[in-house]
């Protein structure tokens, strides 16, 4: 097992990484300070998982209450933080509760929004049991809920207690989920380590085929990169934390068009770095070689690199213009000036963005 700490000061918490973490009770109580729980899992995670968390703490005496979500991005609503909230106030719990969060980003993130709002703030847990939800939404402490009009809109700051990343989880998540998580890993390379992205690239086939020790070494150096980046500018204060939307504005704006669930997050995201990257070579900041060489390791990575036909330029301009990123009426992007070195910059040429926005397939091309 690897630890690595958030450190936050009084409100430091631990990232433990390795293989069947969930049946070590002896990770989880010490972060256990009264004795009301309540599991937040969803449909599909609650059966494979469930229990087994479950047993450990009711072994130490912890009274348990469960919460099922339905699975998916669509139900990442203010009716299921509602529901959330009605289980806790029917079973009483009070303000030393502590509720765990056991599923992906959208259990995390809901988990993490409605912790941070009863009785004005209680424990909570992350249980990351996607890649991407382990290398990203469970570290930092952003959760929040879904609007018709904006992804991630409405939420807060919430740091968990512990972070448990255990590996032997992902061996039940889909190839398509798996390579969606792969997105999030590939990104700390593009926006701070060029090395990362030269292992990345010699190391896919393993992460591909999901070897535990690939795949915990990929685990530990994102998570390095995110707790790195969320001391150093806990509420996004400054442009630093905002290197980790690269891809995201022109992801969130693929998710809100397509419908919340019909891209998975971390395909959307690596379409979003790959028109990230496009722009940023209009803009003479990026080689075409390089370019091509984000394209390629998209690609070996199951992702897609493509936007959907179906999206205009101007649908997708109006909705990356809901972005938190946006200041002064200016829409800010994260781009690269090479590989490794991402920047937040609203110093690009409308025309160029609007040349990212009809290049469509040509995205996918080989240069």
């Amino acid at each position: 097992m690897q630890t690595l700490l958030v450190d936050l000061g009084d409100r430091s918490y631990p990232i433990y990484i390795g293989e069947h973490l969930l049946e070590k009770d002896n990770l989880l109580l010490p972060f256990i300070r009264g004795l009301q729980v309540l599991i937040v899992s969803n449909t599909t995670v609650a059966p494979l998982y469930l229990r087994v968390v479950t047993e450990a703490l009711a072994k130490a005496g912890k009274q348990i209450r469960e919460h099922i979500l339905p699975d998916g991005e669509q139900f990442k609503t203010f009716d299921q933080i509602n529901a959330i909230f009605t289980t806790l106030l029917e079973n009483r719990f009070n303000r030393d509760c502590t509720i765990i969060a056991l599923g992906g980003g959208v259990v995390g993130d809901m988990t993490g929004f409605a912790s941070a709002c009863y009785q004005r703030g209680v424990d909570f847990i992350q249980i990351p049991t996607t890649l991407l939800s382990q290398v990203d939404s469970s570290v930092g402490g952003k959760t929040g809920v879904n609007h018709s009009l904006g992804k991630n809109m409405i939420g807060a700051f919430k740091q968990p207690r512990v972070v448990l990343a255990d590996m032997t989880v992902l061996d039940t998540l889909s190839d398509r989920e798996y390579s969606a998580g792969l997105a999030e890993v590939i990104k700390y390379g593009l926006i701070r380590d060029q090395e990362f992205i030269g292992w990345l690239e010699s190391n896919m086939a393993a992460l591909q085929g999901r070897q535990k020790s690939v795949m915990a070494e990929a685990v530990f150096r994102s998570c390095r990169h995110k707790a790195e980046v969320v001391v150093a500018d806990e509420f996004e204060s400054l442009d630093l934390r905002a290197l980790l939307n690269l891809g995201h504005t022109f992801g969130h704006a693929i998710e809100t068009a397509m419908g919340y669930g019909v891209w998975l997050h971390g395909e959307a995201v690596a379409t979003g770095m790959l028109m990230a990257a496009d722009l940023s070579c209009r803009l003479g900041w990026l080689s075409k070689p390089e370019v091509a060489r984000i394209r390629d390791l998209l690609i070996s990575a199951g992702l897609p690199v493509v936007p959907p036909a179906e999206i205009s330029p101007g649908q997708f301009l109006e909705l990356m213009s809901v972005d938190k990123k946006v200041q002064a009426g200016q829409l800010r992007l994260v781009l690269m000036m090479g590989m490794g070195h991402a920047v937040v910059s609203a110093d690009y040429s409308p025309e160029l963005l609007m040349e990212t926005l009809a290049a469509g397939a040509d995205l996918g091309r080989p240069s």
